[in-house]
């Protein structure tokens, strides 16, 4: 995999007996192949694959193929199964509340799933003030209730985001997404009052007075302090390529919206739930939000999201202002309260922050070995590197070769970054070390091959 654009190949030869890797056709297999032509027949063009492959089951980090085809998932659905595909814990009482109610509508008969979830949530967030919790179907959801209720709690209108940010489809969260394609292409005119800032990251060594000097002039230039309701950041960034933010900036940032009235939201949705070695990623960085979004791996698997944060900002909204037919479904509830015991006693947050150390170790040396790979980064067991031309320039034919050349041999593995040459590592946390070694020998061949 030299960088250039590759004619796709088989994975070459059988796989050893010991591995978990288990190819019995090419890939994409003929039943792939066949549901890819009624997807294309059937299905909106909009929606991207990574890959051709149509999965029939998932345990663990194991993911079955329609052709009996099982790979070593390194995406987690895009970080959704931090627990692990089916985890027992989550299918039992996802299993047991289905029996019981399926749906009934908060807004309608409310039921206790919902209620002691919102209780867990605010025991379990940042920061020791009263909170109330809010609960939605995905983390665009979340986002957009974010800045309704920031807007209700302030008066004011305007919103400060961050480049390389990713913070969901629907209108709001889509204007605060930073990159113009493919997510907003087509689908002028956007929302307003929205202004955006330099991330507060760089490789190497990192001047957190002057990034944050940079971020007051956009606050002073493209609007007012006075005008803002919110600023929103992730802690760590997710789509625009695992970049955690500086924690010193962080702890200025959070002086600033303190003294100038703006709520501060965390976006944590693909950062949250263990997926950094602490249940949430500020936890690591210092900081406390005023606001905090997450979904993605809350539901272990099954669709919720929510909002977190101080009471007295989350009841700004007048009764009725923020709700919605499927919000924290009970069976969606119950799973997360499940998800949510998985990380009780600590053992598989330990387990996250071993594979972190694990992994860098591991892609720190490929980049020493390897010039084409750029920078190393992340948080914990969400880590990402960089492929860079002979300049130093992004390889985005690079990454997605290596993704590519990953999926036809036997591993799922997601590309990021803004200009998406970054190839990004979200292995369920119940990966086995040997699960691990085996699909780090695939990226690592993929590396070194030279077609």
């Amino acid at each position: 995999m030299a960088g250039t654009k590759t004619k796709s190949r088989p994975a070459s030869g059988p796989k050893p007996a010991a591995g978990a890797i288990r190819l019995r056709t090419t890939v994409p297999g003929p039943k792939s192949q066949a549901l890819m032509a009624r997807r294309k027949a059937a299905v909106a063009r909009g929606p991207f694959h990574a890959t051709p492959v149509f999965v029939e089951s998932a345990h663990g980090a194991l993911l079955t193929d329609v052709d009996g085809n099982v790979f070593i998932d390194l995406a987690a659905g895009i970080g959704v199964v931090n627990t692990g595909h089916t985890a027992e814990a989550v299918v039992a009482a996802a299993r047991a509340q289905a029996g019981k109610l399926l749906h009934a509508s908060f807004n309608t008969t409310p039921y206790e799933p919902y209620v002691a979830l919102c209780e867990a949530l605010n025991a379990k967030s940042p920061g020791a003030h009263a909170k109330k919790t809010f609960l939605a179907n995905s983390g665009a959801e979340a986002v957009e209730n974010a800045v309704k209720i920031a807007r209700a709690h302030t008066g004011r209108a305007g919103l400060l985001c961050f480049e390389h940010a990713f913070h969901g489809r629907t209108y709001m969260a889509m204007t605060l997404t930073a990159k113009a394609k493919p997510y907003k292409y087509g689908f002028s005119p956007l929302c307003s009052d929205v202004y955006r800032a330099p991330y507060p990251y760089a490789p190497g060594a990192f001047d957190a007075k002057a990034a944050f000097k940079r971020f007051l002039d956009v606050a002073a230039v493209q609007t007012m302090p006075s005008q803002l309701a919110a600023v929103i950041i992730e802690p760590v960034v997710g789509e625009g390529g695992f970049m955690p933010a500086d924690k010193a900036f962080l702890g200025y940032l959070r002086e600033w919206c303190t003294a100038n009235g703006v709520v501060l939201i965390a976006d944590e949705i693909q950062c949250g739930f263990g997926r950094t070695g602490t249940l949430f990623a500020c936890e690591q960085l210092g900081l406390v939000p005023d606001l905090l979004t997450t979904a993605k791996g809350l539901g272990g698997g099954l669709p919720i999201s929510a909002v977190v944060g101080r009471a007295e900002m989350m009841d700004a909204p007048v009764e009725g202002g923020i709700g919605g037919t499927f919000g924290g479904n009970p069976v969606s509830a119950a799973a997360a309260l499940a998800v949510l015991g998985l990380f009780e006693d600590g053992t598989l947050l330990a387990r996250a922050k071993a594979l972190g150390a694990s992994m860098r170790k591991t892609l720190e040396g490929w980049r020493r070995a390897n010039p084409r790979v750029g920078d190393v980064r992340g948080l914990g067991p969400m880590l990402a590197f960089e492929l860079v031309k002979a300049d130093g320039g992004p390889d985005a034919d690079a990454a997605k070769a290596l993704a590519r050349w990953c999926y036809e041999r036997g591993v799922v593995v997601l590309t990021a970054g803004s200009h998406g040459n970054c190839l990004r590592l979200l292995p369920p946390l119940v990966i086995t070390d040997a699960q691990l070694a085996e699909a780090f020998a695939v990226l690592e061949a993929g590396l070194k091959d030279k077609r």
